[in-house]
C-alpha cells in the first residue's frame, strides 16, 4: 500500500464512523485501522477482495476494549497488516445485541467456555467464523500469543488451508442454527416443584462468608437470582431465603462495589469481597438492583436497604438522566486513563477536605488507611457489619455517626465532581430505559416520592415519542436520532415499563400502548415450534437467527416477555398471552432444573403463572382518600404477584384495561375488586376488607 492510498483510507474511516451514533465506535473514528461499521459496504468488499474479516465487539465502558485499542488498534504497524489483509469490522455489542450474541456462541465454542470483550472474531467473507477470541496483547505474555502472531496464522489458515477453515466455519455455522427448543418440556412441567428444586439450587451457591449467589471470584451482583429468592422468601417465610436476600444486600451495598460517595453499583468486583470493582457504572445494573433493593425493604422493613434504593434512584437521576427524557447508557471505568483514579481517596486527599471529626468519621467508617486497598489509595467501603459498632469505637451515637459521615459525603462528593470524570456513553438504549423507567416508576408510589412520578412520567412519554413508531420499536437513540430495528429485550423492557407508568398514574394510555406493542411481538418475533426469536421477522438477516434463552447482566428478551405476557394475560383475560409465555417457560423448563442461576428472570415469570396474580380493579376518583387509602394497602407491604388498575367510573364493557370491565362502585363508595384468573371475590370498600382479601389469596 502506498503513502497516499493509506491516507485515503485514514480518511475513509474518519467519515465512516463518525457517521455512527455509538459513542464506542466514535471511540475508534481515529483509528489508523480501515474499520468499517457492520453493514452491507464491509461485507461486499470482503467478498469482492476475497479477504478474511476481522470482527472487533466491545462497548465504551469495557476497560480491555480500550487497553487492545490503545496497544494495537492505534499503532500503525499493526494498522497497515490488518488494512492490506483484513477487512476490520467494529461492532458495538449494546447497540447490536443479535451480532453479539451470534459471535459470542461462537468464540465461547473457540474458546472452551471462555467468552467476554473485547471480543475479536475472524469471519470467511461470507461472515461465518472460523476461529475467535477474545483479548489478544501487542507482545505475547502470559502464555498468550501476540496479536500479529494471532493474525498471521489465521491468514495462513485463510489462505494456505481454506478447505480446513471453511470445515469449521461450517460446523460452528452448523450449531449456531441448531434448534433451540429441542429440548422443551411439557405443561406438565411447569409446576411448584420446578420452582423449588430452582431455588433449593440457587441457595446451595449462596456465599454465607460474603454473600451472594455465587461463591468464589469475580463476584457479580446476579439481581434476577436475589429476586427470585425473596420471593420464595415472600411466599414461603423461609429463614434461609430472607438470610441470603438480606445478607447478600447488606454486603454489597457496604462493599466497594457500591460507590459510597455518589450512589450506584459498579459492574461487578473483581475479588470474593466485593472490595474492587471494575469501575464502569451500567445503567442496567443500576435499574435493576434499585428495585431490587425497594422490594427488599418492603418484604423486611430494613431501613438501610431503603436508604441504599433512594440513593441510587436519586443517582440515575442526578447523573444518568438526559435532559430531553431518557437515561444514557454507561460512565467508563477509566479516567485520565488510570482504571479507578475519580473514585479513590487517600488519607492526606481527605485530610485536606474535611474538619477533624468527619475525617476520624470517615476513615473508621470506610476503612481508609495509609497503605490503601487499592494501588496505595482506598476505596471507599464499610467492613464493619453494623453502624453501632464504628459508633462505638468512636465514643459517638449512631446519629451523630451517621450526621458526620453525611456532612463528610457532601464535601467529597463536590470535591470529586472538580476531578477528570469517566467517560460518558450518552446513547439511550430502549431495553435498559424500560428497566429503569419500571423500576422508578415503582418507587415512586412505594416511597410515595412525586419527583420520581415526575420523572417516570417523563421518561417514558420520551421513549413513546422518540423510540416507537407505528407500534414498532427502535433501539437506540443519539443525538436526536433514533435507528436500529428494536430486539425482542427492547419490546418486553418497554411494554414493563409501560405497565408499571400505568399502575403508578392510571392512565389508560400507557396500558393501550403495551398492549398494542405485545400484539407486534406475537406477530413478528413468534416462532413457528413456540417461543421467540430475538429478531424481527424482517430484520436483517444474519447468519443464524438469534434466541437466546439465558438471562445475561440483563434478563433474556424471552424470559423478560414471559414475564409480562403473564401480567398483561392478566389484565385482559386474553389466553393468547399466557399460551405465549408458556409456549416459553416449556423451552427453559429443563435448564431452569439444571442452572437455576442462568434464569433467574424466567423463574419469576413461571412464579406468576404457577401461583397466579392477584387482580386488583378499583372505582373511585384516585384523588378521593377513600380511594387513597384502598391504594394505600396495596403499596404497604411486598405484594409482587399483584397488579392493579383504576378508574373514576363505573366501567363500560369495553372499557381497558379488560379486567375494569363492568366494575361498578358500591354505594357510590370507593369499591375494590380482587380477582384471579378473572375470577373474583365480592367487592369491598374499606382498606381493612381489602388487605384481608389479598391476604387470603396469598
Amino acid at each position: 500500500m502506498t503513502e497516499t492510498d493509506h491516507a485515503v483510507s485514514e480518511s475513509t474511516v474518519l467519515n465512516r464512523l463518525q457517521l455512527e451514533t455509538s459513542p464506542y465506535l466514535r471511540q475508534h473514528e481515529a483509528n489508523p485501522v480501515d474499520w468499517y461499521p457492520w453493514g452491507a459496504e464491509a461485507l461486499t468488499r470482503a467478498a469482492a477482495e476475497n479477504k478474511p474479516i476481522l470482527l472487533s465487539i466491545g462497548y465504551s465502558a469495557c476497560h480491555w476494549c480500550h487497553v487492545m485499542a490503545h496497544e494495537s488498534f492505534e499503532d500503525a504497524d499493526t494498522a497497515a497488516y490488518l488494512n492490506e489483509h483484513f477487512v476490520c469490522i467494529k461492532v458495538d455489542r449494546e447497540e447490536r445485541p443479535d451480532i453479539d450474541d451470534l459471535y459470542m456462541q461462537a468464540t465461547l465454542a473457540f474458546t472452551d467456555g471462555h467468552g467476554g470483550w473485547p471480543m475479536t472474531v475472524f469471519l470467511l467473507p461470507d461472515a461465518r467464523p472460523f476461529h475467535a477470541g477474545t483479548y489478544f496483547p501487542k507482545e505475547a505474555r502470559y502464555g498468550m500469543p501476540s496479536f500479529r502472531q494471532v493474525l498471521e496464522a489465521v491468514l495462513e489458515a485463510f489462505s494456505e488451508r481454506r478447505d480446513e477453515a471453511e470445515g469449521v466455519a461450517g460446523q460452528v455455522t452448523a450449531m449456531l442454527q441448531r434448534d433451540a427448543t429441542q429440548n422443551s418440556a411439557s405443561d406438565a412441567d411447569l409446576r411448584p416443584a420446578l420452582l423449588e428444586t430452582a431455588y433449593q439450587g440457587l441457595l446451595r451457591n449462596f456465599d454465607p462468608v460474603n454473600g451472594g449467589l455465587s461463591r468464589g471470584q469475580p463476584k457479580f451482583p446476579s439481581p434476577m437470582n436475589i429476586e427470585y429468592v425473596l420471593r420464595v422468601y415472600h411466599r414461603q417465610q423461609t429463614e434461609a431465603a430472607r438470610q441470603a436476600v438480606v445478607f447478600s444486600l447488606h454486603r454489597m451495598a457496604r462493599g466497594g462495589i457500591y460507590d459510597q460517595i455518589g450512589g450506584g453499583f459498579h459492574r461487578y468486583s473483581v475479588d470474593e469481597r466485593w472490595l474492587v470493582p471494575h469501575f464502569e457504572k451500567m445503567l442496567y445494573d443500576n435499574a435493576q438492583l434499585s428495585r431490587l433493593y425497594l422490594h427488599a425493604w418492603q418484604a423486611t422493613g430494613d431501613l438501610f436497604l431503603r436508604r441504599i434504593a433512594e440513593q441510587v434512584y436519586d443517582y440515575l437521576l442526578r447523573e444518568m438522566s438526559a435532559p430531553d427524557g431518557g437515561f444514557y447508557s454507561a460512565t467508563d471505568a477509566d479516567s485520565e486513563g488510570v482504571e479507578g483514579k475519580f473514585f479513590i481517596w487517600t488519607p492526606a486527599e481527605l485530610r485536606a477536605l474535611l474538619p477533624d471529626d468527619q475525617y476520624r468519621a470517615v476513615c473508621a467508617y470506610y476503612a481508609v488507611t495509609d497503605a490503601g486497598n487499592f494501588e496505595g489509595s482506598t476505596i471507599l467501603n464499610v467492613p464493619s457489619s453494623s453502624d453501632e459498632e464504628v459508633a462505638a469505637a468512636l465514643d459517638l451515637s449512631v446519629g451523630a455517626l451517621r450526621d458526620l459521615l453525611d456532612e463528610a459525603g457532601h464535601t467529597l462528593y463536590a470535591a470529586r465532581t472538580q476531578r477528570v470524570a469517566p467517560a460518558l456513553d450518552d446513547k439511550l438504549l430502549t431495553a435498559w430505559n424500560g428497566l429503569a423507567v419500571a423500576s422508578l416508576a415503582e418507587a415512586a408510589r412505594v416511597l410515595k416520592r412525586d419527583d420520581y412520578r415526575l420523572a417516570a412520567i417523563r421518561h417514558a412519554d420520551f421513549m413513546q415519542r422518540e423510540l416507537i413508531h407505528e407500534n414498532r420499536v427502535w433501539r437506540t437513540h443519539r443525538n436526536g436520532v433514533s435507528k436500529l430495528n428494536g430486539y425482542l429485550e427492547d419490546y418486553a423492557c418497554l411494554i414493563e415499563a409501560l405497565l408499571e407508568v400505568y399502575q403508578t398514574t392510571f392512565e389508560p394510555r400507557y396500558y393501550q400502548q403495551a398492549q398494542a406493542l405485545a400484539d407486534q411481538v406475537l406477530i413478528h418475533f413468534a416462532a413457528p415450534e413456540g417461543g421467540f426469536f430475538d429478531t424481527a421477522d424482517d430484520a436483517e438477516t444474519l447468519i443464524a437467527r438469534p434466541r437466546s434463552l439465558q438471562d445475561n447482566a440483563v434478563p433474556s428478551g424471552s424470559s423478560k416477555l414471559a414475564r409480562v405476557l403473564v401480567v398483561l394475560a392478566a389484565y385482559s383475560g386474553d389466553s393468547r398471552y399466557e399460551a405465549a409465555a408458556r409456549s416459553i417457560l416449556r423451552q427453559m423448563a429443563p435448564a431452569m432444573r439444571q442452572y437455576p442461576s442462568a434464569f433467574g428472570e424466567a423463574l419469576i415469570a413461571l412464579d406468576l403463572l404457577v401461583n397466579g396474580i392477584q387482580e386488583v380493579a378499583i372505582i373511585g376518583d384516585p384523588a378521593a382518600p377513600a380511594t387513597q387509602s384502598l391504594i394505600e394497602v396495596l403499596e404497604a407491604r411486598f405484594r409482587p404477584g399483584t397488579i392493579r388498575a383504576l378508574t373514576a367510573t363505573d366501567s363500560p364493557a369495553d372499557v381497558r384495561p379488560e379486567l375494569l370491565a363492568q366494575r361498578v362502585a358500591i354505594d357510590g363508595q370507593p369499591t375494590a375488586y380482587v380477582c384471579q384468573h378473572f375470577v373474583c371475590q365480592r367487592p369491598v370498600t374499606t382498606a381493612a376488607a381489602l388487605a384481608d382479601h389479598l391476604d387470603d389469596m396469598h
